[in-house]
C-alpha cells in the first residue's frame, strides 16, 4: 500500500526543478509516491521531469495538454493519488532530507484529519521562519475553533497547502480538491473549507519546507489579470461561509480578511498593468457591495482610519459594466 502521495505541480521552472527533485530523492521511501504534474510547460521543465521518472523511486509524471493553473494541476495529482496520506509541494520549493518521514510519523501518532506545519521562506540569501499562527502545538483540536478571532491572524490566514499533511479520508469526503481554474488565492476557499468541515487537526513545529519567494516567473510577482482571481476565491469563501451553520459568527472573519486582501492589492496597484488596475478597482468595488453590508460596516468601523477610508471610498466607486460577472465566472 502507498503510505504517502506527494503532489508537485510544475510550470516553467526549469531553473529550480532540479533542486525540488533532489529534495524529493532525499525523501524517497518504498511506500511513498511523487506525482509530478507538468502544467504544459514551454521551457525545459518537461525534459527535467522525464529524467526524474528514471532516476527517482516512486515518481509518476502527469502532463497537461494545456495550461490550467495551480489549482487544476493539484486536482490532477489528487485524482491520481493512491496514498493513505497526501501532501503538496510546489515545483520551485524544496524539502529537508527525511522531512516527510518525520512528518508522517508524528501525524500518525496524533491520528487527526490534517496537520499544519511551519516553513522557511527563502528570498535570495535570506531565510525567515514563518510559523502557523496558532499557539497550541502537538494537540488534536477542532479546526473550526481555530478560525476566530476575527481581528487576529489565525490558522485560516496561513493557507499554504504544502505546509501540512492530509489523511485520505478528507479526499474521500470531497474536501481536498481545489476550485478548478483559479490562478491565484486558490488555497483560500480550500483552507476555509478544511477548517469548517474537517473533524480534527493539529499544528506541528517541524521545519523542513523551504518556500522560494521572489521568483520572477511566480504569479505573485506578475501584475496581470490572473492576479484578480483572488476576487473569485474570496467570493467563494464568503458564499460558502454564509451557508455554514455558524455563519453569523464566522462571517466577520471572512469579510475582514477579504477587505485586508483588497486593501493589500490597492496599496500596490502600481505593479499592475493600467487596464488591469482599472479592472481591479471596479471589481473590488463590486465585491465590497456584494458582501453582507452590516457585517462589512462593522468590519470597517473596527479598522484603522487609513484602511477604512480607502475601502469606503472604493465601495462608493461605480462598478464598471460586467465587473460582477467577471468575478463570478
Amino acid at each position: 500500500m502507498v503510505k504517502l502521495s506527494v503532489i508537485v505541480p510544475f510550470y516553467n521552472v526549469q531553473t529550480y526543478a532540479p533542486d525540488t527533485l533532489r529534495s524529493l530523492r532525499a525523501n524517497a521511501r518504498e511506500d511513498f509516491e511523487f506525482i509530478l504534474v507538468d502544467d504544459c510547460s514551454t521551457d525545459g521543465t518537461a525534459d527535467v521531469l522525464r529524467r526524474a521518472e528514471d532516476e527517482i523511486p516512486g515518481v509518476v509524471v502527469r502532463r497537461h495538454k494545456q495550461n490550467g493553473g495551480l489549482a487544476t494541476a493539484r486536482n490532477t495529482g489528487l485524482d491520481a493519488a493512491r496514498g493513505e496520506y497526501l501532501a503538496f509541494l510546489d515545483g520551485d520549493d524544496w524539502l529537508a532530507p527525511g522531512y516527510y518521514a518525520e512528518l508522517l510519523g508524528r501525524t500518525e501518532l496524533l491520528g487527526c484529519d490534517f496537520v499544519r506545519t511551519d516553513h522557511v521562506q527563502v528570498e535570495g540569501r535570506n531565510r525567515t521562519v514563518h510559523r502557523v499562527p496558532h499557539g497550541r502545538r502537538g494537540e488534536v483540536l477542532d479546526p473550526r475553533d481555530a478560525i476566530l478571532p476575527a481581528e487576529r491572524s489565525t490558522s485560516v490566514d496561513y493557507p499554504y497547502a504544502w505546509a501540512g499533511l492530509y489523511h485520505r479520508r478528507l479526499l474521500d469526503r470531497g474536501l481536498l480538491h481545489f476550485t478548478d481554474g483559479l490562478r491565484t488565492a486558490e488555497d483560500r476557499p480550500w483552507i476555509w473549507r478544511l477548517h469548517r468541515e474537517a473533524d480534527s487537526f493539529a499544528v506541528l513545529g517541524i521545519l523542513g519546507i523551504f518556500y522560494r519567494r521572489g521568483v520572477a516567473s511566480s504569479l505573485t510577482q506578475i501584475g496581470d489579470v490572473r492576479q484578480l482571481d483572488f476576487i473569485r476565491s474570496f467570493d467563494q469563501v464568503i458564499r460558502e461561509t454564509s451557508e455554514d451553520r455558524d455563519a453569523q459568527v464566522l462571517l466577520p472573519k471572512a469579510v475582514r480578511t477579504y477587505c485586508a486582501i483588497i486593501f493589500h492589492h490597492m496599496s500596490s496597484i502600481e505593479r499592475f498593468e493600467p487596464a488591469v488596475a482599472r479592472t481591479l478597482k471596479s471589481m473590488s468595488a463590486a465585491a465590497l457591495r456584494r458582501m453582507p453590508q452590516q457585517v462589512l460596516d462593522d468590519a470597517l468601523d473596527s479598522m484603522d482610519a487609513q484602511r477604512a477610508t480607502v475601502l469606503r471610498r472604493l465601495r462608493r466607486r461605480p462598478a464598471a459594466a460586467g465587473a460582477k460577472e467577471v468575478s463570478a465566472a
